[in-house]
């Protein structure tokens, strides 16, 4: 792997050698805190020659005629920055720019970005900003990235209180959460509407509903990619937030005179316990809603020249929560590491690197009941590495090694242990080519990663394809696919409707699985081993019906070949007396596979003061466990989310948010009917007198029935107050009503005494936000 990383770094630095064009690259920055600029426009006037920078404000474009340029970058909230710069021969112009805040004068070349569209495959991924977060409406007043996550087409949530969230029939345990590169085990609250992420830090976020490309790895469903900036080099500042759920506080600022090294600090902590008795008396019965949490987060990052840096950070995100005081869920999860940013002088390589590690342990307690825990530690080494090829083309490639360490224990439907502790390594590496044709209309990106398990002594080619072509310059088709795999296996059953515990583990070894797996033909496969395994394919068009006005348009379908689970038909221990007995009664897990297919509508209008994202999505998922085939509890059939978003006042100090969701009913197993089960020891017993005190359930088969169909409105109304003598002082009032028309959305219904638990009542809210 080194000889073949040191091959392609002087092989890709020596072609520039022998051409008569040169490069310009660079860093887009704020002048406001030298943060970067995502996403902004970089434009070589008179030319067609363009791009936009990365997540950290990078850019380079190459294989430009020698000669002397216009160089102009535009980005949304600043003003226009123009720079001529001189291409000489075989030479790399480095450019590093700091925009100022302030509106863009002129006409906004609009086009720039229509073309960014058109060198994209944006296939299955939505691509967001601090500011897109803070359009979604969320109960407290305080946006949340959990919030519009739920908004996503293809993701479905199952509740407000203990709830989880499901990406396109992917599990919780299927769907991978990064933030800057680094596995976060445990990303939402028990009160589903909370992450453990910082909003007002959050400078990007990819999300992945399938398809991703050959960079990522280690899940089989989907991937969300989240990206912090770093602290204020300019000056010190701050924000702080007061709500009837959260109070949070942010301080950031420069390290020393020079401007380069700087800070980040920010706390979390649930005041619910505290408040909802008091302002919600009419939630859970009185009791209010019972969530504790606070989450910390740090970083120091060292700036060097151009566009070099290196951060060092650390976290610890904690939740505990007591239902209806028989249960006590707690879990706690923190970590660290470091990551870099090198650009090597007179070299058109971008490298990026880091080493983090970070811990997750879960507790349930519950009375009359055993514990149960789990717990991972796991740590990453990883390097990726991209190379701006002419014509926008692009080559990413890169490798890292993970180290795993579980611990496990738990039980099944009939109180049967279920125990595993493990360590495990596992490598990958991956290579993607962006190929865009010389016309524009045909971007194809082909990549494969290869994935290395110590623990089964086995690697797994993944191919991948993500590819779009441009019909017109306003609709243009897209593709992606591709074959996935992990190492990780959930520590609940698919078939569970409320499970608060949500553990990790690796995958289990091929002593803990039946030797055979059932088909749904009736033929059966040997089982090598316990990995998941899934391959995607999504079809869709996207199409620019204005200026303002887009439509986007997506088919899926994913077939999970091999998925493992907690064997809830376990009856026996499997030890040599129960040898004649089947394996599917005595293992800890089965393999399971399924499928999930559907497709997703989004349209987007925009305009200055107004903004309107409706979203429909439509699926179906089906599991097969070799006996049955159900659906498992979050097969949501139909999906509406509308969201708004409309600026008025003065200066635009005021501003309404409102988002509308509906969905139809989730699957539950019915009950057909009550009976007492006799006791019957032998022929001569008296089944008259044999009959049990205790009641006994006949169900119906797995998942026949269907809840009522959830629907809710939030709206929220924003008044910010700014100060002529001081523009760094912001008050903004937020005042919000979650569940505005008092739906009554059931969460689950206790079987035995026919309580009904509903989801959210109608709650108001004042939030009060100061930054500084």
């Amino acid at each position: 792997m080194r000889q073949l990383v040191l091959i392609s770094f002087f092989l890709i630095t020596g072609l520039s050698a022998f051409s008569q064009t040169g490069t310009v690259r660079g860093v887009v920055k704020s002048i406001e805190d030298g943060n970067a600029v995502p996403f902004a426009k970089v434009h070589l006037v008179g030319t067609d020659k363009f791009t936009a920078t990365d997540i950290d404000g990078l850019f380079s474009m190459p294989n430009i005629p020698v000669g002397t340029y216009t160089i102009k970058i535009t980005s949304t909230q600043y003003s226009e920055f123009t720079q001529e710069i001189i291409i000489e021969s075989a030479k790399i112009v480095d450019v590093e720019v700091e925009l100022t805040l302030g509106k863009t004068f002129g006409v906004v070349d609009i086009r720039i970005d229509d073309q960014e569209k058109m060198v994209d495959p944006r296939t299955s991924v939505i691509k967001i900003t601090n500011t897109d977060i803070k359009r979604v409406p969320v109960t407290g007043g305080t946006a949340d990235i959990a919030g519009y996550f739920q908004t996503v087409p293809g993701v479905i949530s199952t509740g407000d209180q203990g709830g989880q969230v499901y990406v396109r029939g992917g599990t919780p345990i299927q769907n991978r959460v990064l933030l800057d590169g680094m596995t976060i085990y445990n990303p939402f609250h028990s009160i589903g509407f909370y992450s453990v992420f910082e909003t007002e830090l959050i400078r990007s976020a990819d999300i992945y509903t399938g398809g991703f490309n050959a960079k990522y790895g280690g899940r089989i469903s989907s991937v969300m990619d989240i990206s912090y900036r770093d602290g204020n080099t300019k000056r010190f500042g701050g924000v702080m937030s007061v709500s009837p759920f959260t109070s949070q506080l942010l301080l950031e600022g420069p390290i020393g005179k020079k401007q380069n090294v700087s800070f980040v600090f920010t706390g979390k902590a649930s005041v619910l316990e505290l408040t909802s008795k008091a302002l919600y008396p009419y939630v859970n019965d009185g009791d209010g809603l019972p969530f504790n949490f606070y989450d910390f987060y740090s970083k120091i990052t060292v700036h060097g020249d151009k566009a070099n840096k290196f951060s060092v950070f650390g976290f610890s995100f904690n939740d505990q929560v007591t239902y209806q005081a028989v249960s006590n869920l707690k879990w706690n999860s923190f970590g660290g590491g470091s990551n870099f940013i090198f650009v090597p002088n007179n070299s058109e390589l971008f490298m990026k690197g880091r080493f983090n590690f970070s811990t997750y342990d879960i507790l349930l307690e519950e009375d009359n009941l055993p514990d149960r825990s789990s717990g991972i530690l796991g740590s990453e080494l990883a390097f990726d590495f991209t190379y701006h090829l002419p014509g926008k083309s692009r080559l990413d490639y890169g490798f890292g090694f993970n180290y795993l360490q579980t611990e496990f224990e738990t039980f099944n439907e009939v109180n049967r242990v279920i125990s595993q502790n493990s360590t495990s390594v596992e490598a990958g590496a991956y290579i993607s080519y962006r190929h865009v044709s010389a016309n524009r209309r045909l971007i194809i990106e082909p990549g494969i990663r290869f994935q290395g398990y110590a623990s089964y002594g086995e690697v797994t080619a993944e191919p991948r394809l993500n590819g779009k072509y441009n019909i017109t310059d306003e609709f243009r088709l897209k593709m992606a696919g591709g074959y996935f795999t992990q190492n990780f296996t959930s520590t609940t059953s698919d078939k569970d409707v409320v499970n608060l515990f949500n553990g990790f583990i690796t995958a289990p070894s091929t002593t803990a699985l039946p030797s055979t797996f059932v088909k749904p033909d009736g033929t059966e496969k040997e089982i090598k081993n316990g990995l998941q395994k899934a391959w995607h394919a999504i079809f869709g068009f996207e199409v620019d019906l204005s200026k303002r006005l887009a439509l986007n348009v997506e088919g899926y379908y994913k077939w999970f070949s091999q998925m493992t689970n907690i064997n809830n038909n376990k009856i026996f221990e499997d030890n040599a007396v129960n040898s004649q007995i089947a394996d599917v009664y005595k293992k800890d897990f089965i393999l399971e596979s399924g499928a999930a297919y559907g497709g997703d509508i989004v349209l987007t209008f925009t305009t200055k003061k107004f903004y309107f994202w409706a979203v429909y999505a439509i699926g179906k998922v089906t599991r097969w466990d070799g006996f049955q085939t159900y659906a498992p509890v979050f097969d949501r059939r139909h999906n509406v989310n509308l969201i708004s978003t409309y600026s008025f006042g003065n200066k635009e100090s005021w501003e309404i948010t409102a988002r509308w969701n509906l969905g139809s009913g989730f699957p539950f197993k019915q009950t057909n009917g009550v009976y007492e089960e006799p006791t019957i020891s032998d022929v001569d017993a008296d089944y008259w007198t044999g009959n049990s005190n205790n009641l006994t359930f006949l169900y119906d088969d797995q998942n026949n029935g269907r809840l009522p169909t959830y629907h809710r409105l939030d709206v929220n109304v924003k008044k910010t107050l700014t100060f002529e003598k001081n523009k760094n002082l912001k008050f903004e009032f937020i005042a919000g009503v979650t569940n505005m028309y008092a739906r009554q959305n059931i969460f689950y219904v206790n079987r035995i005494t026919n309580q009904k638990v509903y989801q959210l009542p109608i709650m108001p809210s004042l939030a009060f936000n100061m930054k500084f």
